[in-house]
C-alpha cells in the first residue's frame, strides 16, 4: 500500500515531488494534498496533480509523512509542525537554515519515534552508484568536484554553496568516510545577494583533500568528479555518463606507464526521485533506516555553512 503524503511548497522542486508522488501506478507514494503561500500557484500545481491546495494544519492531517519544499528559511518552522503532529518528514535539503534549527528537528524527530530523510537526491543516482562501486577496494586521495551551470533566476535566496555545492559536500563526505578538519573557501556575488560562485578546499585526516567547485554564473553545464588514489585516476563526467579509470591492470594499455591501462564505464540512468521516494517509503514502514537521515544532513549543512563564513571573512 502507497504512503500518503502531502507537499509543502509548490516551487520548482516541490512541484516535480507532487508529480511524482501523484503518479498513478506502482508508486511508493500517494499524493493526498498540497500547500503553498502562494495560493495561487498551489492550485495550479494542485490542478496538475489531482489533490486539493489545501491549508498547511489540513494537508498534514490528512497525510501520514510530509515532504517539505519550501525555501529554506522556511524548513524549521514547517518541518516541527510536521513532527509535532506525529507525520514522518521528508526536508528537501538543505536541512534547514543553521545547524540549531537542524538539531531541533533532529532530536524532535527522535523524540517522537519519526522518519527525517534530508533530500540529497545524488545519493540515488545511478552515476553516484557507479563512483561508489569504481572506487572500492582503492584508497582515495584527493576528490576534486565541479558543478556550474548558466545563471537562473530561482533559488536565489540562498547562496550557491546551499543551492548547488551541497549536494558534492555530501557526496564527498560519504566518499571521505567522515567530516573535514579544515574549511578554506573564495567565492562572490555576481546576480544575487549571496555567493554565485565558490571554490572550497575541504582538509580530511591523513593529509586527504577535496576541492569543490560551484557556479550558477557560468558559461555553460559542467558536472564532473575526478578522484585520485594509490590506483591511480577516476575521471567522471555526469553529463556525458561516463567513467574512466587509469589503474594497474587497466584494460586499455597507456604506452607511458607499462602495467597501467584505462578501464572504462558508464551507467544507464534511473530515476532518482522515485528512487529517493521508494528509499522514504520502506524508512517509514520500518524496513530499513533513511539513507540520508538528519546526521548526514546536517553534516553537509555544517560543512556548507563553513564555506559560506570562509567566504565572508575572503569578501
Amino acid at each position: 500500500m502507497s504512503l500518503r503524503v502531502a507537499v509543502l511548497g509548490a516551487g520548482h522542486f516541490g512541484r516535480f515531488h507532487a508529480l511524482k508522488a501523484s503518479r498513478p501506478g506502482d508508486n511508493p507514494l500517494r499524493l493526498v494534498a498540497l500547500h503553498d503561500a502562494d495560493q495561487a500557484r498551489a492550485a495550479q500545481v494542485a490542478a496538475e496533480c489531482g489533490v486539493p491546495a489545501l491549508p498547511a494544519v489540513e494537508a498534514i492531517a490528512a497525510a501520514q509523512a510530509v515532504i517539505v519544499a519550501a525555501p529554506t528559511r522556511f524548513h524549521a518552522a514547517l518541518g516541527r509542525q510536521v513532527l509535532e503532529a506525529g507525520r514522518h518528514l521528508f526536508m528537501e535539503k538543505p536541512i534547514a537554515a543553521t545547524l540549531a534549527e537542524a538539531q531541533a528537528l533532529a532530536d524532535l524527530a527522535e523524540s517522537r519515534g519519526l522518519v527525517l530523510q534530508v533530500g540529497h537526491i545524488e545519493r540515488f543516482s545511478a552515476a553516484f552508484r557507479a563512483v561508489v562501486a569504481a572506487q572500492e577496494g582503492s584508497r582515495a586521495v584527493h576528490w576534486e568536484a565541479v558543478r556550474v551551470a548558466p545563471f537562473r533566476p530561482r533559488s536565489l535566496d540562498v547562496s550557491v554553496v546551499l543551492d548547488l555545492m551541497i549536494h558534492d559536500i555530501d557526496l564527498v563526505l560519504k566518499l571521505a568516510g567522515g567530516p573535514p578538519h579544515t574549511v578554506e573557501a573564495v567565492g562572490a556575488r555576481v546576480m544575487s545577494d549571496h555567493a554565485d560562485f565558490a571554490v572550497a578546499r575541504l582538509g580530511f585526516p591523513g593529509g586527504r583533500a577535496a576541492t569543490i567547485t560551484a557556479s550558477r554564473v557560468s558559461l555553460a553545464m559542467e558536472r564532473r568528479l575526478r578522484v585520485l588514489g594509490n590506483e591511480g585516476e577516476m575521471s567522471v563526467d555526469f553529463l556525458s555518463r561516463s567513467l574512466a579509470m587509469l589503474r594497474r591492470g587497466g584494460a586499455e594499455p597507456v604506452a607511458t606507464m607499462p602495467g597501467y591501462g584505462i578501464d572504462r564505464a558508464g551507467w544507464t540512468d534511473h530515476d532518482s526521485l522515485e528512487a529517493e521516494h521508494a528509499g522514504f517509503a520502506r524508512a517509514c514502514a520500518g524496513e530499513a533506516p533513511p539513507e540520508v537521515g538528519a546526521a548526514e544532513g546536517m553534516a553537509a549543512l555544517g560543512v556548507a555553512l563553513a564555506v559560506e563564513a570562509a567566504i565572508s571573512a575572503f569578501d
